[in-house]
């Protein structure tokens, strides 16, 4: 059943009067919050919570303040991305709803990407749900013979009728076991160039063929998952972009992922704002607060957090005033992979043996460990550091593209030919 919210209005209310109605709505509707938001990573997330921030978004979504700057005629309110930076800069003191991952595989990656290539009729009878926090959804993106190369998906779809037929494997979906959906990448055809056979389908991760294992990592967290699909049976009206044009959606949903077309973007100047936070107690507990050599470390992840912030934040705006752009979106995802295993490392330097050892009864012990065992992860996941900056060199700078010798050959010769040379003596 869809959800009900609030009617979008056709007239654009007055900014600071809708800025008002909101602090007020706030007030009388959701908790302050204690200390800092709640954090949405892998290490942090209480699934037994879910069903309360369902609630709760459902909440925001009955009020009118879910999918602000989204489309009226899907669910949302159809307002300028001011109204919706303004709703979020107001409800940064309360309690607001906590998916981890989910929050921004749903609503910051998968869900703008089907609103920008999805039937619709799926966008009016999905998009409503999720922003009533009953369609939550994962990436079904990166395979494992595929690495950096997403054109190189294997799982396949058939046509049968009005149905697809999906069959293959998926690794590295973040929080599936969690999701009602996923955003699922696969082969439509097999005899053109790899990155002109593909196509994006919406597949509720309950069908009948879905089988999402948990995979246990070194810092003991398992919330990325491999999906397996067995003779998995999705509508034709699923299907996201056109047959055989997923590169193209492809190409949105990186823009999207990377920051160029984040919505609810502040325009004011952000302040510096206090130190690390993290690392200022981690220098306080290990009494190295008063060493110059730790304060420069701390003024080192200063400006790493801040620049960062502003990176994203241009990134952003940018990509809101002049267009989706996947050679800007680059530059934010570079600087992560670039900066993070700095950021991470000036943990460990910073707090000492504490960084190493901690109380088992302390939830946040472990994060500065954590966060150097996982430092390098944006380095690699959704696209190569290499890769960031060949997509700078060709879409930014006007350099002449890579050599590449399996972009022109249909997909099916590229993996015979593969085969055959892994399989001839040398």
């Amino acid at each position: 059943m869809t959800p009900t919210a609030v009617i979008p209005t056709t007239e654009i209310p007055d900014l600071e009067e809708y800025r008002a109605r909101a602090r007020a709505w706030l007030s009388g509707n959701l908790a302050r919050r204690e200390g800092p938001p709640a954090r949405r990573s892998l290490h942090h997330y209480d699934a037994s919570q879910k069903p309360a921030d369902r609630a709760l978004q459902r909440k925001l979504y009955e009020a009118g303040y879910a999918g602000i700057s989204w489309p009226a005629e899907y669910g949302g309110q159809g307002l300028p991305d001011a109204y919706e930076a303004a709703f979020n800069d107001e409800a940064e003191p309360y309690v607001t709803p906590n998916f981890g991952p989910l929050i921004i595989t749903t609503y910051g990656v998968n869900v703008p990407t089907i609103l920008a290539h999805g039937q619709p009729e799926l966008l009016r009878e999905l998009i409503p749900q999720v922003l009533a926090g009953d369609a939550l959804f994962c990436q079904m993106f990166s395979e494992p013979t595929g690495g950096s190369d997403l054109a190189g998906a294997r799982t396949r779809a058939t046509r049968d009728g009005d149905q697809w037929v999906i069959n293959g494997q998926k690794t590295w979906s973040t929080f599936a076991h969690h999701a009602d959906w996923g955003l699922c990448l696969a082969r439509t055809n097999w005899d053109v160039p790899k990155h002109r056979g593909l196509t994006w389908f919406a597949i509720p991760t309950s069908l009948s063929g879905v089988d999402i294992r948990q995979i246990r990592q070194l810092d003991q967290t398992d919330g990325f998952c491999e999906v397996f699909l067995d003779d998995v049976a999705v509508p034709d009206l699923y299907r996201i972009g056109d047959v055989d044009g997923g590169w193209t959606v492809t190409q949105t949903m990186l823009v999207v992922e990377r920051g160029a077309g984040r919505t609810g973007v502040s325009t004011a100047i952000e302040p510096a704002g206090p130190l690390a936070a993290d690392l200022v107690e981690a220098a306080r507990d290990a009494g190295h607060l008063g060493d110059p050599v730790v304060r420069q470390k701390l003024a080192r992840a200063h400006v790493i957090d801040y620049v960062g912030r502003a990176v994203t934040r241009r990134i952003a705006l940018a990509g809101t005033a002049h267009g989706f752009n996947p050679g800007l979106a680059a530059y934010g995802k570079l600087f992560a992979g670039t900066y993070n295993p700095v950021r991470a490392r000036l943990g460990v330097e910073v707090g000492a043996s504490g960084a190493m050892t901690w109380d088992p009864a302390d939830s946040e012990g472990p994060d500065l460990s954590n966060a150097y065992l996982n430092g390098r992860i944006q380095s690699i996941a959704g696209g190569t550091n290499e890769m960031q900056r060949n997509g700078i060199g060709e879409r930014i700078l006007g350099m002449p593209r890579e050599v590449s010798l399996d972009t022109k050959k249909p997909y099916s010769e590229v993996l015979r030919d593969a085969n055959n040379w892994a399989t001839s003596p040398r």
